[in-house]
C-alpha cells in the first residue's frame, strides 16, 4: 500500500487544476468563477487569534484573509489555512519598513476601491464577483502582485493544506519518489 491510497480521493488533473491553476491565477483572475464560499465563517475571535501575532491588525487581517481566498479559492480548505497565510506573509513582509508599509497602505487601497465602487470596506463586500472586481482594478500594483505572490508559498507549503489536496509532500526524507509509487500509474486513466 503507498502513501496515496491513504489520501482524500483526488485524481491528478483534478489536483492540478486546483493547485497549478490557482498558481496561475496572476494573469487571470477575473476569470474565477463563483464559489460560493460564505465569508461570514471569518469570526472576529478567529481574525483577532490571528491578527496578535501579525503586525497589520485585526481589521487588515480579515482583509487579507478573504483577499487571499479570492486569490486561491479552493471549497475544501478551512479558512484557518489561509490565515496561517496571512500571518506568515504578515511576518516576512513586516521585517522590512518598505513592504510593511506596502503591506499597510495595500490593504487600505483595498478597502478604499471596495467603498468607492460598492459603498463597504473590501471583506464586507458579500459578493464575490465584487471582490474580484476590486482586485482585477489592482492587479498590476505592487501591492496585489506581492500578496500574490506570498501566496503561492504561505499558502501551498502548509502540510494541511497538502492532506486535503491529496498531495503526499516532500519525499526526500522518504528517499525520493522512485521507491514510493514513481512507476504506480493507477491514477491515469486509460
Amino acid at each position: 500500500m503507498n502513501d496515496r491510497d491513504q489520501s482524500p480521493s483526488l485524481d491528478r488533473r483534478r489536483f492540478l487544476r486546483q493547485s497549478a491553476g490557482a498558481a496561475a491565477l496572476a494573469g487571470a483572475i477575473g476569470m474565477l468563477s463563483d464559489t460560493g464560499v460564505a465569508f461570514a465563517a471569518l469570526t472576529d475571535a478567529d481574525i483577532a487569534a490571528a491578527a496578535k501575532h501579525a503586525t497589520a491588525g485585526p481589521a487588515a487581517t480579515k482583509t487579507l484573509t478573504v483577499m487571499a481566498r479570492d486569490l486561491y479559492p479552493h471549497d475544501q480548505l478551512d479558512d484557518s489555512c489561509y490565515r496561517n497565510a496571512i500571518v506568515f506573509i504578515d511576518g516576512k513582509l513586516s521585517q522590512d519598513k518598505a513592504t510593511k508599509t506596502l503591506l499597510h497602505e495595500g490593504v487600505a487601497q483595498v478597502d478604499a476601491a471596495a467603498k468607492k465602487a460598492k459603498g463597504k470596506p473590501y471583506a464586507a463586500l458579500a459578493a464575490e464577483d465584487d471582490r474580484v472586481a476590486v482586485l482585477k482594478s489592482m492587479e498590476d500594483g505592487p501591492f496585489f502582485q506581492k500578496v500574490r505572490g506570498e501566496m503561492v508559498v504561505a499558502l501551498y507549503n502548509q502540510p494541511g493544506v497538502w492532506k486535503t489536496l491529496g498531495y503526499q509532500g516532500p519525499s526526500a526524507d522518504k528517499g525520493g519518489y522512485i521507491h514510493r509509487g514513481f512507476n504506480d500509474i493507477d491514477w491515469l486513466q486509460a
